[in-house]
């Protein structure tokens, strides 16, 4: 995660998809090799006075492989009322950053080496940033350190 991991930032948030169970595979068709769609996501518990929400989808998995955490999909600025985010959509009004794919927007899982675990971490904030479309994830920690009020994630598997 970017911040520290706690259960008093993780109490409420939630972070869940119709299409995959936590820890469960995720469907073929949101990989980078297949059709590349991002999964649905269903948001709740934002606590009350959140200004905005980041969503990072990582896969700690490719330090080994490729030498570091692999970002697959950045999108910040996101609605705090917001309580769904549909497959191959970006919620409307947000900013999305470049993945390590070195493009813009959702990047699919694409292990080179057997299973990887994927990450959507999602922060609630008390601020909107001022960060523009196309920053890194490492633009997006320094925006958010001191502004993240609650934090969860929500994992899925997937093999080449």
């Amino acid at each position: 995660m970017i911040s520290s991991d706690s259960s008093e930032r993780r109490r409420g948030l939630t972070l869940r998809s119709p299409a995959f169970d936590d820890g469960s595979p995720i469907p073929r068709t949101h990989g980078y090799a297949t059709e590349n769609e991002s999964p649905p996501l269903r948001i709740g518990g934002v606590p009350p006075g959140t200004a905005s929400l980041a969503l990072v989808m990582d896969d700690p998995d490719a330090v080994k492989p490729a030498g570091e955490v692999w970002d697959h999909w950045l999108v910040w600025n996101i609605d705090p009322d917001i309580e769904a985010i549909e497959a191959g959509e970006t919620p409307p009004g947000a900013v999305e950053g470049t993945n390590s794919y070195g493009e813009m927007g959702y990047g699919g899982p694409n292990p080179p080496d057997g299973e990887h675990t994927y990450r959507f971490l999602l922060y609630a904030l008390d601020t909107s940033l001022d960060l523009d479309a196309g920053a890194t994830k490492a633009d997006l920690k320094r925006a958010i350190a001191g502004h993240v009020t609650a934090e969860t994630q929500l994992t899925g598997k997937y093999a080449p």
